[in-house]
């Protein structure tokens, strides 16, 4: 799990990739939880918190574009 502040020094690029791989991590720990074999259901909170904070910052940097563009 990373830090926001962690998570801000890396470029979309990264961000995108990390996203893909929290993604992942948490379907395995679905499928985990479905056969029984998850053995703490406080992984699938960690994953979506992790997505959740890639998602709010690349949202952030749309928006800092986005208004970078219209001043310009």
């Amino acid at each position: 799990m990373s830090r926001a502040s962690e998570l801000r020094e890396l470029t979309d690029e990264t961000l995108a990739e990390h996203l893909s791989q929290a993604k992942q991590e948490l379907w395995r720990c679905r499928l985990d939880l479905a056969t029984g074999q998850l053995d703490s259901t406080t992984e699938i909170a960690k994953h979506k918190r992790e997505i959740a904070r890639i998602h709010t910052l690349m949202r952030e940097r749309e928006i800092a574009a986005h208004e970078a563009a219209q001043e310009a």
